[in-house]
């Protein structure tokens, strides 16, 4: 022990040790978030969700999705169209189940029979209501290569 004024300075204390941080609780809070956003993300997402079933798939779940949109896809049969009124009504099938559907609006160009169309809406009866018709169009797109090609394109397009 030291003397005051007898010349020699008190020891030097030692630093403060840093007390070492568990990250197990921040670990668990970012795991919880991430739990909850996903729940939410994903426990409404059934609710929303949209089949895309053929006529034949249809009729063999018609009790679990009987009520709920649905999208169906297959061939187009039997159409008839009134461009005055956009009253639309045809028969989609799969070749062994068929059902008819209606849809009122502008209908594209490439809409015709024999053509893959899916369309969106909730069954009425026995007729489908559709609120969006999604037609499938060629898969080949070739760009024209010269100018009398892309001429001919044009003309044909008019």
């Amino acid at each position: 022990m030291t003397r005051p004024g007898s010349g020699s300075s008190p020891p030097p204390l030692s630093q403060a040790r840093r007390r070492k941080r568990n990250p197990l609780p921040t670990v668990l809070g970012i795991t919880a978030l991430l739990g909850l956003a996903g729940f939410i993300a994903f426990g409404n997402l059934n609710r929303s969700l949209e089949y895309f079933v053929t006529p034949t798939e249809y009729q063999q779940q018609a009790a679990q999705l009987q009520g709920r949109p649905v999208r169906i896809g297959g061939l187009v049969k039997a159409v008839k169209y009134d461009p005055q009124s956009l009253d639309l009504r045809f028969t989609v099938t799969d070749g062994s189940a068929s059902f008819p559907v209606q849809y009122r609006g502008a209908v594209s160009d490439l809409f015709k029979e024999n053509q893959g169309v899916v369309v969106r809406g909730e069954f009425e009866g026995q007729t489908f209501q559709a609120r969006e018709l999604i037609v499938k169009h060629s898969e080949q797109y070739d760009v024209p290569k010269t100018q009398a090609e892309l001429r001919d394109l044009l003309e044909q397009s008019e």
